[in-house]
């Protein structure tokens, strides 16, 4: 039986700040036995599932006007909740800056284009910051916020929800 192989759409706008640390984040991910499939400017009105090859998505060949993505991100396939943490981890300990816009891939958003997919984790990114924004109840040493990782999620189970997007 074939092993099923983690894999991460990577997308990088190319900005100087962004390229800086490619390397590092493509280190992370091959000493970790995860595939990369880099996502181009050109590719952002393809279905995930696609993408990710999910069997049954085809290649749409009228992609109309190209959307710009100005931001990274991630959409990891076949990860466990612990690998999710430990790439997470890995990342961090690397030096590779905070990606914000991140998803797990599931059978509610494989039919997204990659676009819908990025304004969807945009707009929640948003609302999670403006959420997070420190109140006067807020202090520097809330325990909740010393378990939170790169991500700013305090469980990756929140990352792993099946009918969302990771954040």
């Amino acid at each position: 039986m074939a092993k099923i192989m983690e894999t991460v759409l990577y997308y990088n706008p190319g900005t100087p700040e962004t390229m800086k640390h490619v390397a590092r984040l493509k280190s992370v991910l091959v000493r970790m036995g995860i595939r990369i499939r880099n996502i181009g400017p050109d590719q952002v009105n393809q279905t995930v599932g696609y993408l990710a090859g999910v069997p049954g998505f085809e290649e749409n060949a009228d992609a109309g006007q190209l959307p710009v993505i100005s931001e990274e991100m991630l959409v990891l396939k076949q990860f466990s909740s612990r690998r999710i943490d430990e790439l997470l981890l890995n990342l961090r300990k690397a030096g590779v800056p905070r990606i914000s816009l991140k998803a797990v891939l599931t059978e509610h958003n494989c039919g997204w284009t990659f676009y819908a997919l990025y304004n969807e984790l945009r707009e929640e990114h948003e609302k999670m910051s403006a959420m997070e924004a420190p109140g006067p109840a807020a202090s520097a040493g809330d325990p909740e916020e010393a378990s939170e990782g790169q991500d700013g999620a305090a469980a990756s189970t929140d990352q792993a929800a099946p009918a969302r997007p990771a954040e």
